[in-house]
């Protein structure tokens, strides 16, 4: 059943944020101008193909073609779609200026193990301005034993966006051996330290999961002692996120019920705005605009 509707926690406002001007004027276009279009955003990725191979397209088999995406986002009035740069080159060329776009430029297969996760680079910040993007995503695996290499690549990203005046969306990702002793890359442990990570390390938004809640002996203290409800959690998050957006992620398909309450605790509790992809685009093109609207409309009440 949906959420009731309770007072929202204030969420992190782009006036708030000490961002160059190319950044703010980028992030405006995301936050007020597309979607919502009161300050929170809704964006649409189609990274899957990369990131899990064909398979997640089996369950809505003509959402294989990216134009499906394309149109998903443009007649769902998406605040923007998500594609690396292969997509993005030979899809989204009738889409510009209709639909912004979030370029990713850093993939991999899920072929080998998450034990040494590392993602290299794709595309670059010289590419998302050639193609017209609004902002670039960076996949970040918190935990990871590569991560010195994956801080290192971002720092290179960093201080190109800082150039191009190109906000960075870091996807903030636990992963890693490491991280499962402790608890497992949904705890809150683990994703409480991931939204940390991506204000530390410099990312104008992170994108993360919902948190898993109850305590887990695993965990360092003082989070296998914490008794939070789903919401504190959320707001948990959200604060160690600081001056960084926070985007929460729709994961894998769910009920349209159970999709909307989590989407409006999510906003409720000071996110900015919501990622989901799979939940939207592996549904029948009605179905999926459908309930891209009643998303926005929620989004539109805060």
């Amino acid at each position: 059943m949906t959420a009731t509707m309770t007072q929202a926690q204030p969420r992190l406002k782009l006036e708030d944020m000490d961002l160059s001007i190319g950044k703010k004027t980028r992030l405006h276009r995301l936050l007020y101008e597309h979607g919502p279009g009161n300050g929170t955003m809704l964006l649409l990725p189609t990274d899957q193909g990369l990131e899990h191979g064909p398979m997640d397209f089996f369950v809505n088999p003509p959402c294989s073609n990216p134009d499906y995406q394309c149109q998903l986002a443009l007649k769902g009035h998406y605040s923007g779609a998500v594609f690396h740069i292969g997509l993005a080159e030979k899809y989204f060329k009738p889409y510009a200026g209709k639909v912004p776009l979030v370029l990713k430029i850093n993939g991999k297969t899920c072929i080998p193990s998450d034990a040494q996760a590392f993602s290299p680079l794709t595309g670059s910040v010289e590419d998302a301005v050639r193609l017209g993007a609004d902002a670039i995503g960076y996949t970040l695996y918190v935990g990871s034993p590569s991560q010195d290499l994956d801080i290192q690549q971002f720092n290179d990203v960093r201080r190109e966006a800082e150039r191009y005046g190109m906000p960075i969306i870091m996807w903030a990702y636990p992963r890693g051996e490491a991280i499962e002793a402790k608890g497992g890359k949904d705890s809150l442990y683990a994703i409480d330290y991931a939204a940390r990570v991506a204000c530390e390390l410099g990312a104008d938004v992170v994108k993360i999961n919902y948190p898993k809640m109850g305590a887990t002996a695993a965990s360092p203290k003082p989070y296998n002692e914490l008794s939070l409800d789903f919401r504190e959690g959320v707001r948990k998050v959200v604060a160690s996120a600081g001056k960084t957006m926070v985007l929460f992620s729709g994961g894998s398909k769910v009920s349209d019920e159970d999709l909307l309450e989590k989407a409006q605790i999510g906003i409720e509790c000071g996110g900015t705005g919501l990622i989901f992809g799979r939940n939207m685009w592996q549904r029948p093109m009605d179905e999926a605009i459908n309930i891209s609207q009643r998303t926005l409309e929620m989004m539109k009440k805060f």
